[in-house]
């Protein structure tokens, strides 16, 4: 046994079942986590059944061109909020043509905080396509906080990412 591979307790394990199962894809938008979302999935072998793509979209300008965050969004609400969040895994969802997507923005520091938004703050989206006309597509996101140093910050974030998706695939296909 391979001490390196993931076990099947293991979120990312679990999506790739369900969403094998299921038939259904997967898309990421990373800002603060940089492609390790997308890196974590990919992991799991038989992974190319269901991820389809990542994107890195650090700056405010990548969220809006490359995903369609509206420059609204990000001028009201700042690049880590919930809004932009939603947007961000709606974007990568819709421009990708998959079932799922997660998103993931937020301040992984040690700078950029404020006692509005602090080091650590970070805003997961998560965006599901559903059969046309059953008016049961959505998008929804997840605010946490997370202490350490910037490398915590960012392993904690793709923690909650594949948490949270995860629930919502359940929800889905309970």
């Amino acid at each position: 046994m391979n001490d390196d591979a993931p076990d099947d307790s293991e979120p990312a394990v679990a999506l790739g079942e369900l969403l094998s199962d299921h038939d259904e894809t997967l898309a990421v938008a990373e800002s603060l986590t940089g492609g390790l979302v997308g890196s974590r999935l990919t992991d799991v072998p038989g992974s190319s059944a269901y991820f389809d793509r990542g994107y890195v979209t650090y700056s405010n300008d990548a969220k809006l061109e490359t995903l369609g965050v509206r420059r609204e969004s990000l001028d009201a609400h700042g690049a880590v909020s919930a809004p932009v969040a939603r947007e961000m895994a709606a974007g990568a969802r819709d421009r990708a043509e998959t079932t799922w997507a997660v998103s993931t923005t937020g301040i992984a520091g040690p700078t950029g905080g404020t006692d509005e938004k602090p080091v650590g703050l970070v805003y997961v989206g998560i965006a599901y396509a559903a059969p046309w006309g059953t008016e049961a597509s959505f998008t929804r996101s997840v605010r946490a906080e997370f202490s350490g140093d910037r490398d915590a910050v960012k392993r904690a974030s793709v923690d909650r990412a594949l948490v949270e998706l995860l629930a919502a695939v359940r929800e889905r296909t309970a």
